[in-house]
């Protein structure tokens, strides 16, 4: 039987693909307040601000690739079952060919009706005012913002729970209620942090394994480490 391999993906995945992480280290997100462009408050304040700002994040999407690293993880699932739970809203993921890929904050290429969350559609143009669902209610970005709760967060912590492998790439393990999920995983679980700029240390979890590099080099060094270890 395949071991359970569960990744954690954040922004330093898709970076390589030339995907802005659009927040900088002021806090602001392409010269906005991050509040201004992805809260509800922010939206019922500006609809057509806050819809400009996804469509150019839409936009860019369409624009760009998934990198090695991406295609790295999804070969994994030869030898592997590789549950992927990512904080990224692009679908540069599905793209590459992982087949189980869980979405914590939304994605980008879909739309859902301001009035009833169920409502979600395929949706890879611009979103503006006046696009309706069917029940006539005005469309908005499926994207999980700031102060409105994580829908997917227990599904992603019971895949996590059952991890044999936890790798986590990308994310600096500071945004909650995310970075939460590391704390789900068996005590002697094997832990492998990709990241160049690492923000956890060995004293902080038991097994855990750092690779301070970028998405792409990264992977290439955990397919070989765990290739060592099945060999």
């Amino acid at each position: 039987m395949k071991k359970r391999l569960v990744v954690l993906t954040g922004a330093g995945m898709s970076a390589e693909s030339g995907l802005k992480t659009f927040r900088d280290a002021d806090g602001l997100w392409e010269g906005h307040d991050i509040y201004e462009v992805a809260s509800p408050q922010g939206f019922r304040a500006n609809p057509a601000l806050v819809l400009d700002f996804y469509n150019q994040r839409r936009r860019q999407l369409l624009e760009v690739a998934p990198n090695k690293a991406h295609y790295n993880l999804a070969s994994l699932e030869n030898d592997f079952k590789v549950d992927i739970i990512t904080q990224n809203v692009d679908d540069l993921h599905e793209r590459a060919g992982s087949t189980q890929v869980l979405h914590l904050h939304g994605e980008l290429l879909k739309a859902r009706s301001t009035q009833n969350k169920h409502l979600v559609y395929d949706w890879h143009k611009d979103i503006v005012m006046g696009d309706v669902c069917e029940e006539n209610a005005q469309l908005r970005p499926h994207i999980v913002w700031f102060g409105e709760d994580v829908p997917l967060l227990e599904k992603a912590a019971e895949i996590t729970s059952q991890a044999d492998i936890l790798v986590i790439i990308g994310t600096s393990m500071q945004v909650y209620p995310a970075a939460s999920l590391i704390n789900y995983v068996s005590y002697d679980t094997p832990i492998y942090f990709i990241d160049p700029r690492p923000t956890i240390t060995k004293n902080d979890f038991n097994n855990l394994t750092i690779i301070k590099e970028v998405a792409s080099r990264g992977t290439d060094a955990l397919i070989t480490i765990l290739k060592d270890l099945d060999g």
